[in-house]
């Protein structure tokens, strides 16, 4: 019996879904260990081994495949804790980290200062050369000038370089002969080349995401080199692979070359599953929300297929590589609640993480967060938090809440929980809004996938203020990522930039170019082991906009349809998508449309876990009932006893109405009184408004 793991790891908790060959899934958490991950990692894998009554060595070599998110580098940019890097750029160019754009991200707050640039103004040297936008060199790159500055860096003794010249993008003479230099004066410093990593025009976007990579480089190299080294000691021989932001995964030698690309790694395996289970029910679209420990994350699927964005932003730090569009916030379980100058209760982004956790884990935790107010307000039960397995301390959370939050607001500790439970709703519901409404996308056409171990409790407050229909809870929810990943291709994405008037543009040029990157994908997968073309699929866009615009639409394309109708059907693209977004488009005008980058993303489909379906049981979740218990319902502003139902016990058809709690061991789903829920074939628990009954059960049963 071989296996397959899904690994990531949060804030607070390690998730696990190990998979065995006949698709039977099981389900595990850890908890997390902040100065060495992979310790949380191991721990995990030796609970799996005992719980199948191996020894850790021979369970370890019956894995076949690990896919493992990690937070490794995000939390190196959050806490600005990355390596000692050192920048080499065009003199004239070397505050542009602090000059980033030029322009406020907060229009009216005049004092948002910009954040501190990752390499300070000492570690950043000018080199004398200059290309133009052509690639034609208009100052020959001065050797004494670039070795004076290496030779600085070195005296410095970096741990990282990161080279980004202007126009590099155009012509990689420059920074390929200071590559070579660098890598001979300090051939241990981890080194990025901007035309190797972002080969596209704008300066700030490039020199940000090379300064990025070079900043995380060497974190994320000795974490998988000690991840590799662990793993290799207890006996695995099989594959680990490594969750990207763009949802695919890599191996860690190509991955260790491109670390910026696990800045969004953890979150990234959330749309793969969400799609997977709203499949089931035929929806090729849903949005998914995970609610962890630390975060909230939030995305969006449409025709099957998650929504990219081509650049983004990490810790107010530019990023200019492709990455799932997920919405992040600081709301989770470990959310702690404050009051404000003002008098005025807060919600995060402050979390009492792991260590040492919310009041109620007991581990010396004071501060009152979500998951004290859960507990309060009844949605835990402190008896069966983890199957049991972790006690609940409900007086230390009445104790906290009682503190910090309900005598300073003259309150009771019920009501106290009860606004923190409310705000942090509407915090999250406010994130969905963002890469919903505010992008032309009505949330209510789409069915809400609910994951992580707090996010159940809170879907249904978080549909309800979006007026949803559907909620899915997949039985998976609590290891969401971990699920996801295990579905997830490789996937590797190239860019380069081809800036011309589309009356103008060479569209053999173009399809070259395409071919080029296309290639350079290629190889990798091979390097990759992905050697059958069959399992190869390569996805084509292009970066268009209207003359006179400052950003860009990414639109995708058919390649044959492009070599056919060239520029005219790329046009039409645009017009079309431009629509869409923003409600017209200038299809019939005289304005002019440029081109600005070519995109190739490749592809290589790996074998998905098969998903494992119920036979049809009976109509009622009455027989799994447990008990009751007294919770806080937040339509009534008063606590009710409601029913408690036994999730691992109900099946395929099962059906009752709310209110109601389903507890399983890692996650309790609160059905509000609004909705009333099914169990699906898949083991999925669909909430689903009172109203649409008839027509929705229609769906479950078809």
């Amino acid at each position: 019996m071989n296996y397959r793991i899904g690994v990531d790891v949060g804030g607070t908790f390690t998730d696990f879904l190990l998979i065995d060959e006949q698709g039977n899934s099981s389900i595990f958490k850890t908890p997390s260990t902040p100065k060495d991950p992979s310790i949380g990692v191991l721990n995990g894998l030796r609970e799996m081994a005992e719980k199948g009554g191996m020894n850790l060595r021979d369970f370890a070599g019956k894995i076949d495949v690990i896919v493992h998110g990690t937070t490794v580098t995000t939390n190196a940019v959050l806490t600005g804790n990355g390596v000692k890097t050192g920048l080499l750029t065009t003199s004239g160019f070397r505050d542009i980290l602090e000059m980033r754009r030029g322009y406020r991200e907060e229009i009216y707050n005049n004092k948002l200062l910009p954040p501190p640039p990752l390499v300070p103004r000492d570690r950043r040297m000018p080199v004398t050369e200059r290309m133009n936008a052509a690639g034609e060199i208009v100052t020959l790159l001065d050797k004494q000038s670039l070795g004076a500055a290496v030779a600085e860096l070195k005296k410095q003794e970096v741990d990282a370089v990161a080279i980004c010249f202007m126009h590099s993008y155009a012509n990689p003479a420059h920074e390929q002969a200071a590559k070579k230099l660098v890598a001979e004066a300090l051939p241990d410093a981890y080194l990025t080349v901007s035309s190797d990593l972002l080969p596209q025009a704008r300066m700030y976007e490039r020199v940000s995401t090379a300064a990025l990579n070079s900043y995380v480089g060497p974190i994320l190299k000795r974490y998988l080199d000690a991840l590799l080294e662990n793993l290799k000691s207890i006996g695995f021989n099989g594959v680990l692979l490594i969750m990207q932001s763009n949802g695919g995964v890599a191996t860690p030698e190509s991955t260790a070359e491109r670390a910026v690309m696990t800045l969004l790694s953890g979150p990234a395996g959330g749309p793969v599953a969400g799609i997977t289970f709203a499949g089931v029910q035929d929806y090729d679209r849903c949005m998914t929300v995970d609610m962890g420990g630390t975060s909230f994350d939030a995305a969006v699927v449409q025709n099957g297929v998650p929504l990219l964005r081509s650049e983004g932003w990490i810790n107010r730090q530019r990023l200019a590589l492709p990455m799932l569009d997920i919405h992040t916030i600081g709301a989770g379980g470990g959310s702690i609640g404050w009051i404000d100058d003002g008098g005025l209760l807060r919600m995060g982004p402050q979390s009492a993480g792991a260590d040492p956790g919310p009041a109620c884990y007991g581990r010396g935790g004071t501060l009152p967060t979500c998951t004290d107010a859960n507990l309060v307000l009844g949605f835990l039960d402190p008896e069966y938090f983890l199957g049991g397995r972790m006690k609940l301390d409900a007086a230390a959370a009445r104790k906290a809440i009682e503190t910090h939050v309900a005598l300073p607001l003259k309150l009771s500790v019920e009501e106290a929980a009860a606004g923190m439970y409310h705000l942090v709703n509407v915090n999250m519901a406010a994130g969905l809004r963002e890469i919903t409404v505010s992008r032309g996308i009505d949330p209510r056409e789409f069915p809400l996938v609910v994951a992580g171990g707090a996010g159940p409790i809170h879907g249904a407050m978080i549909a309800l203020e979006l007026e949803l229909p559907v909620i899915l809870v997949p039985k998976e929810s609590s290891i969401f990522c971990a699920s996801g990943m295990l579905r997830s291709d490789f996937k590797h994405s190239y860019v380069r930039t081809y800036h011309a008037l589309a009356s103008k543009a060479d569209a053999r040029l173009m399809a070259q170019y395409l071919g080029d990157l296309e290639q350079e994908g290629r190889t990798v997968l091979r390097q990759e082991k992905v050697e059958d073309r069959e399992r190869v699929r390569v996805e084509y866009g292009a970066d268009l906009r209207y003359l006179g615009q400052h950003n860009e639409i990414t639109c995708g394309f058919d390649i044959l349809r492009f070599e056919a109708d060239g520029m005219d059907y790329l046009s039409e693209l645009l017009h079309q998508e431009h629509d869409r977004l923003y409600g017209y488009s200038l299809k019939g005008t005289p304005t002019e449309i440029e081109v600005v980058n070519l995109r190739v993303t490749v592809l290589g489909i790996t074998a998905k876990p098969a998903m494992q379906f119920m036979e049809r049981g009976g109509d009622s979740a009455e027989p799994c009932k447990k008990g009751v218990r007294s919770v806080y319902l937040p339509g009534e502003r008063k606590f009710r006893e409601i029913p408690v139902y036994d999730g691992e016990a109900m099946v395929y058809g099962n059906t009752g109405s709310g209110p109601a709690l389903i507890e399983q061991i890692t996650t309790t789903t609160f059905v509000s009184p609004e909705y009333d829920f099914v169990v699906d074939r898949a083991g999925t628990f669909c909430l689903f408004l009172k109203e649409i009954g008839h027509t929705y059960l229609r769906r479950i049963f078809q």
